[in-house]
Formats: structure tokens, sequence, C-alpha cells
């Protein structure tokens, strides 16, 4: 039995299964119809940092996503970058969608004008339902742009921790009272509405977690302190040491109340900008202090893979999350997944988010495309090196794309699929 009749044996039998899509930013679909699309834009979001990295500027950039400049000038300028990015991972993703959907295996000069209006033929209600639901064969997605008003009954919010925590001034204290008809007079109302409004966030718009950022803190301050900053806002008179002071105390608290309500905290990790400010280690003091709480950890914290998964080890309570990590470096992430088969049990393994915005939609599907494959070629090289059988590979991938996921974040508790 060879390692690639293995694999192409694990991808037949998980072609066609349903998936949770655990990470994207996927607005609702009446923004993405809003859009005004061709093949230029379809460069946007991930390829966008591939072409700056080749040496594309940001002005260049910009040009050639705006469809408000002529499609003739705007193509040059993707055609001078494209063959230094053809083949990163990012534009794969881009290919597959680019075959699958649209019928077309290269941008080409003759081509591209065609392509771009295929894009805006399809561009129209009901794109999501095909390309995430008939495609994808996703039975939830979670998204997360801050917003609820999803008329998708398979879109699940997980939002931002800045919705609940981010304030600056008494304004932004009393419009957040006025959204639920409530007075906040002092630090203790307002830990009472972000209770209320987590509760009525998942019982009405189906929330399914609040997300944050592992970036490096200090341990939360005392309650003196940071009622005594809250006082100062509310009195205009805070400085930015209290904005510290507060933010610090009501992220803690937030965690808390996630494990109180049974909700999931997502955390960005590893990959973005500055890397090194995103860490995933730094989270193991709050991972410590809530262990009530659940951490559905992202990204396998790349570069730091293999301390993520010692991270999810050594915390019950911490998940991980393929999401972004197919698309950054398939070969990590297959070289990456037996050694976390080797420490971290199955059953805390989410295998997919696509994490793009609405003008990428396609992508998810190519992202998928290249999921399926890194996970199949994983588990292949473990059937072959005999550490388990075929069969078991194909409940392991079941079990990554679907019921991980789902137990995770408690979705079938919620009655949300």
């Amino acid at each position: 039995m060879s390692l690639n009749n293995t694999v192409d044996y694990i991808l037949s039998e998980i072609s066609y299964i349903d998936i949770i899509d655990a990470h994207e930013h996927l607005e609702p679909e009446k923004e993405r119809i809003k859009l005004k699309l061709d093949v230029c834009n379809l460069f946007s979001h991930y390829t966008k940092y591939d072409l700056l990295s080749a040496g594309m500027t940001e002005e260049e950039y910009n040009q050639m996503i705006n469809p408000e400049l002529p499609l003739d000038k705007r193509y040059s300028l993707l055609k001078k970058y494209l063959p230094y990015i053809k083949h990163s991972s990012y534009t794969r993703a881009l290919f597959i969608a680019l075959r699958d959907i649209y019928g077309y295996s290269d941008i080409t000069d003759e081509n591209y004008k065609e392509i771009s209006r295929r894009r805006q033929e399809l561009n129209r209600p009901g794109i999501y339902d095909e390309i995430l639901v008939k495609l994808c064969r996703a039975r939830a997605v979670l998204t997360q742009v801050s917003r609820t008003d999803y008329d998708k009954k398979y879109m699940l919010p997980v939002l931002w921790i800045d919705v609940l925590i981010g304030i600056r001034s008494r304004e932004d204290v009393e419009k957040r009272a006025t959204e639920l008809n409530m007075e906040i007079r002092n630090l203790e109302d307002y830990l009472q509405w972000m209770e209320e409004r987590i509760l009525k966030w998942s019982k009405y718009n189906r929330v399914v977690g609040i997300k944050c950022v592992s970036l490096p803190r200090n341990m939360p301050p005392s309650r003196d302190a940071a009622e005594n900053a809250f006082n100062n806002l509310m009195r205009g008179s805070a400085k930015e040491e209290d904005f510290n002071i507060l933010n610090l105390f009501l992220f803690d608290k937030v965690l808390e109340l996630c494990g109180k309500l049974d909700l999931t905290v997502a955390v960005h990790s590893g990959v973005w900008g500055d890397f090194r400010r995103l860490d995933p280690r730094h989270m193991i003091p709050y991972f410590q202090r809530h262990a009530n709480t659940r951490f559905d950890l992202y990204h396998m914290g790349m570069p730091w893979i293999r301390d993520t998964a010692f991270i999810a080890k050594n915390f019950p309570n911490v998940y991980l999350n393929l999401c972004w990590s197919h698309i950054v470096s398939p070969y990590m992430v297959r070289s990456g997944l037996p050694e976390y088969i080797d420490v971290v049990p199955i059953n805390k393994i989410i295998a997919f988010g696509g994490d793009y915005r609405g003008v990428a939609l396609e992508k998810v599907w190519g992202h998928l495309v290249m999921a399926k494959e890194n996970i199949a070629c994983a588990l292949a090289k473990l059937v072959l090196d005999g550490r388990m059988r075929r069969d078991e590979a194909v409940d392991i991938a079941k079990m990554w794309f679907y019921e991980n996921p789902v137990r995770i974040y408690k979705l079938k508790e919620k009655r949300l699929i």
C-alpha cells in the first residue's frame, strides 16, 4: 500500500462529508452582492500580502483592486507581480477556486475580462448558499466581523471582545446602556450589562463565542483599581493608565463570563504582522486562571506549532483550530499534524476555517480543498507508519472537520445545527 494510494483513499472518503467552517470574516450576503467584482479584486485579502512582499506598493495595490478604475490598467499591475506569487499557498487557494467555480485554469491576457464578467454575473442572491452550503457542504459557518444581522441561519457570529470591553468615554458607556435599556452608574452595573449583553446575543442572535488576541498582558488589576479607573472614565478625567487598568480587568471578566455562560473563547495567535507579539504562550496564565472556560486556539500558533501542541496537551480547556494554517503553509501543517497526534488527544483538534472576507468568498472552497489534502497526507503517513488503520484515519478526519467543532462550540446542545 503506497502513500499516494492511502492519500487517495482518505480523500475519497472525506470528499463529500459535512463540515463546520470554524472561522471566517464574512459579512452578511447583502454586503457581498453590493460589490463590483473582477479578476483583480479576487487577489484581495491574504494574497495582498504576497503581492506587497513581492514588491507591489500599497498605492499600486489600492489601484489594482479599485473597480472604478479601468480594468485593463489594473490588470497590468496584477500581471506584473503575479509570476512572483503564482506558486504561493495563498494563490493556490485562489486558483483552485478559479478552476472549480469559474472553469479557468489560469489568468491570461485572453481571459481576464471573461473571468471578471463571470465573477460579477455570479455575484447575486444565493451566492453564499451555492459556495458555502452546496459546494463546501458547511452545516455552520462561524464568522467574526462583530455583526449579528445575518439572515442565513448557518452563519453563527463569534464577536470580538472589544464590543464588550472597548470603552473610552462616558458616552461609550451610555450608548451601551441604551442598547439594553439599562442604567450604568458604576463598575458593578457595567459588569451586569456585560453579562446581560452576552446572554441576549447567545439567545437571540445565535452568538457562539467571543474572540480575543494572544498579546503580552499583565494579570488583571484589583477590583479597587478597576473601580477607580471606571469612575475616572465616567467623570471624563481618565488617563491612559486608567484605560489600561480597565481593559485588563474587563478582559479577565469576559473570560470568566464565557465560562459561566458556556461560550467558547476564540484566540488569535501567531502569523500576523509583528508575530512576536502574538505568541500563543502569552495566554497561558489566562488558560490557567480560567480553567472552566473553553479556549479555541487559532492557526496552530504559527510559527510556534510545537509550543501550541503542548499548550493543548497540558490544559484540558484549550483546543486547537487549524483555521488559516492550511494556506499559510501546507507543508508546515502536514509535518506538524503527526506531531499533534503524538501529543494532543484527537478530540481537541478542529480541521478547518477559511478565514476570508466576502470579497474573497470563492477562496473558502480553494482553502477547503487544500485542508482536506493536508489532513489526508498527514494521516496517510501515520497509516503507513503502522500508527492507525485507514478506517481510523478517515474517522479522525471526520471528527476534526465536523464532530469536534460541533462539540467545542456546543452547536447541537444549543440547537444551532
